[in-house]
């Protein structure tokens, strides 16, 4: 079997030093949107360096997310065809407010490999720490198609009931043409994004946007909307991707006030409200 869940749980932890600036940071920002209106004060917190925050979800792509996925497929016990990967879920713990600049330590290893008959999922962690201490914990689900059926561990499910009611807000977040060209400047630069034909390739008539990228401007709409603008309320971010979403889209974010959080679904506008991310809470103080 390529998966040996033992040997990649057992494996070491791959260790490196990342570094980040507020034109990251301000890069990562525009990526998801961020911007509009450009004199807004609210946008400015996200574009203006004597102003800026940082929204929690650029802990996914801080030093250009390494160690990432792509690492983390090439540990031991892990021999996978990549067209068989599929990034499943994520979740982005909070130790503390992520500043605007910084260098940290960031500690990557699979925590857990389950079966789930037809495919494995890995959980790749990443802990993130600089010379104050924790920053924040990355957990990526990655499920490798057809690698299932040994009868290992299932794992926990992810899957929650669907909120009851009305939700308390909606907004709809319109997608440019050219997000996907702007997001992957922060370091996700897979030809799926960008490339007509390698799109074609992997079944998708054009290219398709990143998943995080949806991720993140689901959080800023959240902020925005629920928050304050206050991006330091925000513990923990988790969810499951649903489906693809297409530059030019538009995004129907709706979201419930609950005891655990600001429940989140997500869906394509002009799909009939394909569904794009489930499962979705925003844990805050």
């Amino acid at each position: 079997m390529p998966i040996d869940a033992a040997k990649a749980v057992a494996a070491e932890p791959r260790t490196g030093e990342i570094t980040w600036t507020p034109k990251d940071v301000q890069l990562y920002h525009l990526g998801l949107g961020a911007g509009i209106p450009a004199t807004d004060p609210d946008e400015l917190r996200y574009t203006l360096e004597s102003r800026l925050h940082v929204l929690p979800s650029f802990a996914t792509v801080a030093g250009a997310g390494s160690p990432g996925v792509i690492s983390g497929l090439s540990m031991p016990g892990v021999d996978v065809d990549l067209a068989r990967v599929l990034h499943g879920g994520q979740t982005v713990r909070l130790h503390r407010p992520i500043p605007a600049e910084g260098t940290a330590t960031a500690t990557g290893r699979i925590a857990a490999v389950y079966d789930k008959g037809k495919a494995a999922v890995l959980v790749m962690r990443t802990e993130v720490a600089d010379a104050d201490g924790p920053l924040w914990t990355n957990d990526a689900q990655i499920f490798v198609r057809g690698e299932g059926g040994w009868g290992g561990d299932r794992g926990p499910s992810t899957r929650l009931e669907a909120p009851a009611g009305p939700p308390d807000r909606t907004v709809e977040r319109p997608i440019r043409e050219d997000q996907a060209l702007l997001y992957r400047l922060s370091g996700d630069r897979n030809p799926l994004h960008a490339d007509p034909e390698f799109a074609k390739l992997a079944g998708f008539d054009r290219p398709i946007l990143h998943g995080l990228c949806t991720y993140g401007m689901t959080l800023k709409a959240v902020v925005d909307t629920l928050l304050g603008g206050d991006v330091t309320r925000v513990r923990s971010y988790t969810t499951r991707f649903a489906g693809v979403v297409f530059p030019g889209e538009t995004l129907r974010i709706r979201m419930w006030r609950r005891d655990d959080g600001v429940r989140v679904a997500v869906s394509a506008v002009e799909r009939d409200d394909a569904p794009v991310l489930a499962d979705t809470v925003v844990d805050h103080a």
